[in-house]
């Protein structure tokens, strides 16, 4: 009977994981003070390895230049911190996005540039997978 309960457990644990790759990709995260040089998303769901990139953008919401980035595993992860690499003012808006690790040519090296191919963002039903932020 022990046996049982423990292939059970197993089996669910390992179901967990495979739900959690699954589940829909997603970003969830707030306004937030940017005066450390960071960024973090709450929550980021993602297909597969890739990255949380971190977007200029403004009242048109569409995605400006590349600000910062921060790898990301396939299913859900939490509290996901991205260094950014220029200055960010309080009141500037920042589209945070998941983007795939697809079509480039070194494994685990970001090489998206704005409107290339190489680790570009995601899609779900043609919409990008990403939410925005207002710096604090």
């Amino acid at each position: 009977m022990k046996f049982l309960a423990t292939t059970t457990l197993i089996t669910l644990i390992a179901g967990g994981t495979s739900l959690a790759q699954d589940a829909t990709p997603a970003v969830a995260a707030m306004d937030q003070s940017v005066s450390n040089g960071v960024v973090s998303a709450d929550r980021v769901t993602a297909p597969a390895n890739g990255w949380l990139v971190v977007h200029r953008t403004d009242s048109e919401m569409k995605p400006g230049p590349v600000v910062g980035h921060a790898p990301i595993r396939a299913g859900e992860t939490t509290d996901v911190a991205a260094i950014l690499t220029e200055d960010v003012a309080a009141g500037d808006m920042l589209m945070l996005m998941v983007h795939g690790e697809d079509g480039g040519s070194e494994t685990g090296v970001f090489e998206y540039t704005l409107g290339a191919t190489e680790d570009g963002p995601i899609r779900v039903d043609d919409q990008l997978v990403m939410t925005v932020i207002t710096a604090q």
